[in-house]
């Protein structure tokens, strides 16, 4: 019995040893396939990088770099604006990707950007405001992420204001506000709660980074909007105005911007 005993031990011994080894092998081979991958990658090979990541995977399933860089490859490869059946695949297989990455890690940053990216890509505009939502609930300070919400509003104001303009006869360089009164009430109430929340947003991306130019152009396009759904020739006058210093503050910032770049670089040169 005790032999016996013995010889089962040194079979266990054995097998374990046999399973540790081939671990290391399916590790090592991982890893070299990751390796290809990424100088793929680095090539902007983009679809030979995603079945290099693949093949990692394949060996070690938990490599979770290899996990990323293959929904980021994917990313890469999604053509804006195509709804081809081999594109829309793509976006699925690079928006999959990323969510096994948050399955693993919860406060991966660059997955939870890049699946609000994808979708704003998309026009999933809903989906994108929603994860630029999520991204700001875990990083209180991301900037791009009110920003785009901000976008995201402003272009559901601007696109059916242009077709009520159009419709009613107007032109995009005529002045307002829109002319039908009963149609212009009904349209503020339905946008305006976007203006409010899209200057919000405008406004907290300012306060992160006072020289963030975009955000402030998008302040003055957004109380443009706004401007021409005013119940009146005054408010009207008074909201273009707010957006008209707005423009100037954009212009004063890129000047200041440029002239500390063109400072550094002589500084530089010397």
């Amino acid at each position: 019995m005790k032999q016996s005993n013995r010889l089962l031990s040194t079979a266990l011994v054995l097998l374990l040893g046999a399973l540790g080894c081939s671990t290391q092998i399916n590790q090592l081979r991982a890893r070299s396939e990751l390796n290809r991958g990424v100088r793929a990658f680095e090539a902007t090979n983009f679809a030979a990088a995603a079945e290099n990541f693949e093949a990692a995977l394949g060996y070690d399933p938990e490599l979770l770099v290899a996990r990323t860089y293959q929904a980021t490859a994917y990313r890469m490869q999604y053509v804006q604006g195509s709804t081809s059946p081999e594109n829309m695949k793509i976006a699925k297989d690079a928006l999959d990707g990323f969510q096994e990455v948050l399955a693993r890690d919860p406060g991966n940053e660059l997955a939870m950007t890049s699946i609000a990216s994808l979708y704003f890509d998309m026009g999933e505009l809903d989906e994108a405001k929603k994860w630029n939502q999520k991204i700001i609930d875990t990083f209180p300070d991301k900037k791009e992420a009110y920003y785009t919400i901000g976008v995201i509003n402003w272009t559901k104001s601007y696109k059916p204001r242009m077709e009520l303009r159009a419709e009613l006869g107007m032109r995009q360089e005529d002045p307002g506000p829109i002319k039908d009164a009963k149609q212009r009430e009904a349209f503020a109430q339905e946008v305006s709660p976007l203006h409010d929340e899209a200057l919000k947003m405008f406004t907290r991306a300012v306060e992160i980074d006072p020289d963030y130019e975009n955000a402030m152009n998008y302040i003055n396009l957004t109380y443009r909007e706004m401007a021409d759904v005013a119940p009146n020739s005054g408010e009207y006058e008074r909201l273009n105005s707010v957006a008209d210093e707005w423009v100037q503050k954009t212009l004063d910032t890129r000047k200041r911007l440029a002239e500390a770049s063109s400072r550094d670089l002589i500084s530089a040169e010397d």
